[in-house]
């Protein structure tokens, strides 16, 4: 649950919202404007506290970490893609996935062969020294789900990671999710408008007025 006060009176925006997701698993969370959904993401990401409840990642009770072991967990157990991606715009492409890898205490030169696979993997393998503004806004947000994946971690959280994408874009961003979900065991939960993507994924929950429940979606192309 996750509530806050406002003038005066408490408004209840997650309401009994309970849901495991396993290793592996995509999960897409689908629901109108106001429903809760980024609110989720960032409980489940923790860059916010519930109210009341828990959140366990890898059996790991997160309310019962202080707040260096909380962010020492969202460095290294998740990955954050947002609609918007983000990048640091004095940094070329390849500096950007790096950081992430550095943060945890690694040296860059022993970061740069996985941020260089990645890079790849994002068909971006000729744009490693280009920054952010030399980029178009569908390279940008390659570069952040590379920079997103650089630390391998367990669940990648992606809130409408293509909603400003073309098809094309589109289309290769889930190509490369779906591929590193089945390649390195990693979860996703993904908040999207996109009925088509969702669809594709292994469960859909709708979430209406704080709460999920799981739905089926007719597949279909993106």
């Amino acid at each position: 649950m996750k509530s806050y006060r406002m003038d005066g009176r408490t408004v209840e925006v997650l309401r009994y919202v309970n849901f495991v997701v396993d290793a592996g698993e995509k999960v897409a969370i689908i629901g109108p404007s106001g429903a809760g959904k980024s609110t989720l993401l960032h409980q489940i990401g923790l860059l916010e506290t519930p109210t009341s409840g828990s959140i366990s990642i890898r059996g790991v009770n997160t309310s019962s970490l202080n707040e260096s072991e909380r962010t020492a967990m969202r460095l290294n157990e998740i990955g954050f893609i947002f609609q918007f991606h983000h990048l640091m715009g004095e940094f070329t492409a390849l500096e950007n996935v790096i950081i992430p890898g550095m943060i945890t205490g690694k040296r860059r030169k022993a970061c740069e062969p996985r941020a260089l696979h990645l890079l790849d993997q994002v068909g971006l393998s000729g744009r490693v020294n280009h920054k952010p503004g030399e980029l178009s806004g569908g390279e940008q947000q390659r570069v952040a789900l590379a920079r997103a994946l650089m630390n391998n971690p367990a669940i990648i959280l992606a809130d409408e990671p293509t909603g400003n994408l073309d098809r094309d874009a589109s289309e290769m961003m889930k190509n490369v999710l779906w591929t590193v979900c089945k390649t390195e065991d990693t979860a996703l939960i993904l908040v999207t408008h996109n009925h088509a993507l969702a669809g594709d994924t292994d469960q859909v929950y709708q979430m209406t007025d704080g709460t999920v429940e799981p739905i089926q979606v007719v597949r279909s192309e993106i």
